[in-house]
């Protein structure tokens, strides 16, 4: 078993971040597009009109997806069959602020966005405001991205 991880275990922790990236990221988007999309389905029943300015809010949740896909794909450039263990540590850690940053900042902007959306349902003149309020937690996932980008480009094995 030592020998297997020692020789393999470099490989699959490198796979194992292209998950945490990936998955993590992509099921708080998942979750937060589908909570703001029914929330804007109840108001686009009654002012279809309001389509495109709730279609806005229910997007930005889904960048957070988006983030850990591409930096599941920066790491899939860096597989490599004979890496070593502590290469594949350190690439799936790298994966680590991304995935976990992503999926828990997508399920708030979902929140903020729901919250968007009631004012878009009410005085739809103030609707951009809900907008700032929902890519203000944007932040949180563009710095998490920041720091997985600069993670996997800073050291050269």
């Amino acid at each position: 078993m030592k020998t297997f991880l020692l020789d393999s275990g470099g490989i699959i922790f490198a796979v194992l971040g292209i998950a945490i990236s990936v998955i993590f990221s992509g099921l708080g988007s998942g979750k937060a597009v589908g909570m703001v999309g029914e929330a804007a389905a109840g108001v686009i029943v009654e002012e279809p009109e309001k389509f495109g300015r709730s279609l806005v809010l229910q997007l930005l949740p889904g960048t957070q997806g988006l983030y850990g896909f591409a930096i599941g794909i920066l790491i899939l450039f860096k597989l490599n069959i004979s890496m070593s263990l502590a290469e594949g540590l350190y690439l799936m850690l790298c994966a680590c602020p991304v995935g976990f940053v992503g999926w828990s900042s997508a399920i708030s902007q979902a929140k903020v966005a729901i919250a968007g959306i009631n004012i878009l349902a009410k005085n739809e003149s103030h609707s951009t405001k809900g907008i700032v309020y929902s890519v203000m937690v944007e932040m949180y996932a563009v710095l998490a991205f920041a720091i997985s980008f600069i993670l996997l480009n800073q050291v050269a094995f």
